[in-house]
């Protein structure tokens, strides 16, 4: 086969949680321009739609659905229209996020619980849906968002945030788990972790720390509008079938140090 076939996502349909903004609209322009029909949601319907609206540009189906990934009925709404318009989904990303900062002796137990509701359960919930899809078509791709947060842990002074940290650990072993599980099957799990992105999530972070972000960073940039799409592209196409139940780090070689 050729490489171009390899990474050629044409046909394929692809959900992308939090697809209005920051990351998952960088991946979803990636697919967009690898082929593939793309369905963004999240909670900021108006969001999706603008993006729905500049990749349709592009010459793909597209739908902006608004999304409460906590919400069973919002999700099932999703994998409805989805299956309606397109009548398959070959590529989930489950992108959206949460998180919230406060030292952890003082983390008010409704912010931890809304931070592992979005990041871990949220990510199940879509994950269960759009896996019952693919179980029955015997194919499938799942890409889990995760973090560089997920798998240590954050100075305080700069990152203090251990819902996250922890959900973001979470992911981590859940993408393991179900590719364990589902690969028998056909279905590929598998997780990006990412370092920092200037993302409205992420800017107050940066501001507060960024000379001691960029100095434990040995590429000393941050992330880029397109240093995600390569991989997401990857994980979503046949150039990846041999790989589950693996987290890709792009992080500007932060991990290492």
């Amino acid at each position: 086969m050729h490489i171009k076939e390899l990474f050629d996502l044409s046909g394929k349909t692809a959900i992308i949680t939090g697809g209005g903004r920051g990351l998952g609209k960088q991946i979803a322009e990636g697919y967009a321009e690898s082929g593939a029909n793309v369905v963004v949601c999240s909670r900021k319907e108006e969001a999706c739609q603008e993006v729905s609206e500049s990749l349709a540009e592009l010459g793909v189906g597209t739908l902006a659905i608004r999304c409460d990934i906590t919400n069973p009925g919002d999700i099932e709404d999703v994998i409805n229209k989805t299956m309606e318009r397109f009548g398959t989904i070959d590529i989930l990303v489950n992108n959206s996020g949460a998180t919230w900062g406060a030292p952890a002796e003082e983390m008010p137990l409704e912010a931890w619980q809304k931070v592992i509701n979005v990041n871990v359960t949220g990510t199940f919930l879509m994950s269960q849906a759009a896996g019952r899809v693919m179980l029955s078509q015997g194919s499938g791709k799942i890409i889990n968002i995760a973090s560089v947060a997920g798998l240590k842990g954050s100075n305080p002074e700069y990152m203090d945030t251990i819902g996250y940290n922890s959900s973001k650990g979470a992911v981590i072993t859940f993408t393991k788990d179900l590719a364990v599980k589902w690969g028998p099957r056909g279905i590929f799990v598998n997780a990006i972790a990412p370092g920092f992105f200037p993302t409205k999530m992420s800017k107050a972070l940066i501001e507060k720390g960024e000379d001691a972000f960029l100095q434990r960073t040995p590429l000393r940039k941050f992330g880029t509008e397109n240093d995600l799409k390569g991989a997401a592209v990857f994980l979503a196409s046949r150039a990846s079938d041999f790989m589950t139940g693996e987290v890709m780090v792009i992080d500007g070689g932060s991990h290492a140090m």
